[in-house]
């Protein structure tokens, strides 16, 4: 049983020969094939990505909760607190194929895809891949390249295919897209599209580390940087036998419904003209279950669904003119929501 927030549990209503009992006479019932060796592969992960970002466990949780979930992560903060490196970390630590592309105003949208060119000695054209064609595209400072070569990555992020001169590439899994950007109100940067935004399935923001992590920071980053040591802790292969096991956890009817009522709500709120889409729901309920993977359940509570609204949500919505002259944030409002919304009874 789980206990929500709002101080009303929650539990699984299904009848027990519905879910799988786990053998060896512990008394634990199972939390699926795989989930205990999905723990031990994400507790290296993290602790893999965690030896580089001192102090930010929870930033480093809900990257890996997006990477497990098929989503992609959309990192922004000031300059110097770190986006790129846990880009970069989360990169080097799965031994799969890694690409990063520095956006700059004069990047053009084959710049990112690939381009047709042709080839004298065989005289017809071919294909040259771009560095979308990778597992995990670092994408460093997305903003500061103009909206049509943004455009670029849309096919890509929800789809999982490039089409170029009419021919269409499908790309391997896992294939995921870490973004960086600095805030909007920055010199010689472009508001990220709203097409764009909704299809990171996050957002986080990394903060300035306490002083603690910031004194450790300054003994670990003294002569090498510990990224240079960093060697993967895990294959591409694991993260897709992780990613099929996510698919498998459990969503309750009342889940579900908890999660559609929390969506709809930010259409009619009086302080948004812009809600979340029916996209935002499927991303936030496939975050749900990653997350509640890494806490070893094989089913989704409330917990999990109000844990990860505001990074899920927050990113897509736009405030009417009267919430930004008060200052009112999309972030407030989401966190109001979870508040106010009653969660779902247990017997539902």
């Amino acid at each position: 049983m789980a206990v929500g927030t709002h101080g009303e549990s929650f539990m699984e209503t299904d009848p027990p020969a519905s879910r799988p009992a786990r053998h060896g006479g512990t008394g634990r019932e199972e939390t699926g094939p795989g989930l205990d060796g999905l723990a031990q592969v994400a507790s290296k992960i993290r602790s893999a990505v965690e030896s580089v970002i001192e102090g930010k466990p929870s930033a480093v949780r809900l990257a890996l909760t997006v990477l497990l979930a098929e989503g992609h992560l959309l990192i922004e903060d000031v300059p110097g607190v770190g986006k790129t490196m846990l880009a970069k970390a989360l990169a080097r630590s799965v031994d799969c194929s890694v690409r990063r592309v520095q956006f700059t105003p004069d990047l053009l949208p084959s710049d990112i895809t690939g381009v047709s060119a042709y080839n004298q000695e065989l005289r017809e054209f071919e294909f040259k891949p771009g560095p979308v064609f990778a597992n995990i595209v670092v994408g460093d400072e997305i903003n500061r390249a103009s909206p049509k070569t943004q455009s670029a990555l849309l096919e890509c992020m929800e789809e999982r295919q490039v089409t170029v001169d009419g021919t269409t590439y499908g790309l391997e899994p896992p294939f995921m897209v870490i973004s960086t950007q600095n805030p909007v109100e920055m010199e010689g940067t472009y508001a990220l599209p709203e097409a764009q935004r909704d299809r990171f399935t996050a957002r986080i923001s990394m903060g300035y580390p306490d002083p603690a992590a910031e004194l450790e920071m300054l003994e670990t980053h003294g002569e090498v940087s510990p990224l240079e040591r960093l060697t993967p802790v895990a294959h591409a292969a694991d993260v897709r036998d992780l990613i099929t096991v996510v698919r498998g956890q459990h969503v309750s009817p009342a889940v579900r419904q908890y999660a559609i009522d929390l969506v709809t709500a930010t259409r009619t709120h009086p302080e948004l003209r812009l809600g979340a889409s029916p996209r935002a729901t499927l991303q936030l309920v496939r975050a749900a279950r990653a997350y509640a993977a890494l806490d070893d359940r094989d089913y989704v509570v409330p917990d999990d669904i109000q844990e990860l609204a505001v990074p899920v949500l927050a990113h897509r919505l736009l405030p009417t003119a009267e919430a930004q002259v008060e200052r009112r944030r999309p972030e407030q409002v989401v966190a109001d929501l979870v508040k106010r919304l009653p969660v779902p009874s247990p017997r539902k």
